[in-house]
């Protein structure tokens, strides 16, 4: 696929009044799934499709929103139970692979040898990356008497590797002159479990800060000793209860639990804090890398647009663009269907997170509507 700019994400969402459709199929085959579940209607919403449960597990850094997308769609189609577990981006794809859920939740895209491994899960098909949102991964800390606190790339690489190790270093104390910066040591928390998170927070550090951090990214944690909790959740748990404490999670975990965030200064005219709408300006820069369906997309980390947030991340739903299990697909179009819909997108950044630009919430909803 040729290389797209992504129009800006302000355009991506229609007005919040759209309502999602009563539930209703069209087309019903002899199982009682339709035929056309996943189509969206002029209203922004979706039919209703399918029966019984969809199971599908993956991103931690979803959740929050994955949880008002079940309440919602299950409240319009109660003859479908989605059941997703966020078990992390790795152990999500894994679950997949092994032909146990209908769809993983990823923060990172697929590697060559996944999608080679999907095409035994994919009968005549294989795995594709579909985007579903998008967002900031904060960076959240907790040092007492400290409201306010500016880091830089290469700050946060010197931190999250061990070489800096006390509050009240002469790198930080540069970045914040006004600030009253305690002695206390650093702890770095990280997280234990593979994680899409992790991946692209440490393509951040790679990409933005190349001389101090020398670690190849990946979803697992490159950095031996410390602390580490598991998933989102539990890496800002542990920030909240430890002072001296700082990591990396979505920007709703640091919302909810009332937990400051790191401003980056990213060599633009002022640090850029980490909001909807600043990650929102980086994911619009972003290219579409993938072929065919596949819709991976490629960030630039290293980005010193003004209000451009660079840590920010794409999560995308992982399934089989040919050969979804029959019991479960109408059940998966009519939910992925949903999700990407006007209505869908409409409650992300309430919670959060950044919707899809237009162009792209198009191309999902025409490759969801593809799936077979």
């Amino acid at each position: 696929m040729k290389l797209n700019r992504l129009a800006p994400l302000a355009a991506a969402v229609a007005a919040g009044a759209l309502a999602l459709t009563a539930c209703g199929s069209d087309s019903n085959n002899d199982s009682g799934t339709s035929t056309v579940a996943g189509t969206t209607d002029a209203a922004g919403g979706v039919k209703c499709g399918g029966k019984g449960e969809l199971r599908a597990s993956g991103s931690s850094a979803q959740k929050n929103a994955m949880d008002q997308w079940v309440n919602d769609f299950q409240a319009a189609c109660p003859d479908v139970t989605v059941n997703y577990q966020a078990t992390g981006s790795g152990a999500g794809i894994q679950t997949f692979l092994q032909g146990s859920t209908g769809f993983a939740g990823s923060d990172s895209v697929l590697k060559p040898a996944e999608v080679e491994q999907s095409k035994k899960v994919c009968e005549g098909g294989q795995a594709i990356n579909i985007p579903m949102l998008g967002g900031p991964i904060a960076v959240g800390y907790h040092v007492e008497g400290v409201d306010s606190l500016v880091l830089d790339a290469d700050t946060l690489a010197k931190i999250f590797d061990g070489k800096i190790t006390n509050w009240d270093d002469e790198a930080i104390q540069k970045l914040n002159p006004d600030a009253s910066l305690p002695g206390t040591k650093i702890q770095p928390v990280s997280r234990s479990d593979e994680s899409g998170t992790t991946d692209n927070f440490t393509q951040y550090l790679a990409a933005a800060a190349p001389d101090a951090w020398t670690h190849e990214p990946g979803k697992k944690w490159p950095v031996a000793g410390g602390q580490s909790a598991d998933g989102s959740s539990g890496v800002s748990a542990q920030v909240k209860q430890t002072n001296g404490a700082i990591s990396y999670f979505e920007l709703s975990y640091a919302t909810s639990n009332d937990i400051p965030t790191v401003r980056i200064d990213t060599g633009a005219e002022a640090p850029v804090e980490a909001t909807s709408a600043n990650a929102s300006n980086a994911i619009a820069a972003a290219k579409v890398t993938g072929t065919g369906h596949d819709l991976a997309m490629k960030l630039d980390y290293a980005t010193k647009a003004d209000k451009a947030y660079p840590i920010t991340l794409i999560t995308y739903q992982i399934t089989c663009d040919k050969g979804n299990k029959s019991d479960t697909l109408p059940a998966v179009k009519s939910f992925l269907g949903y999700t990407a819909s006007d209505k869908g997108q409409s409650v992300l950044p309430g919670l959060g997170y950044a919707p899809l630009p237009a162009e792209i919430a198009g191309k999902v909803r025409t490759t969801v509507a593809s799936l077979s």
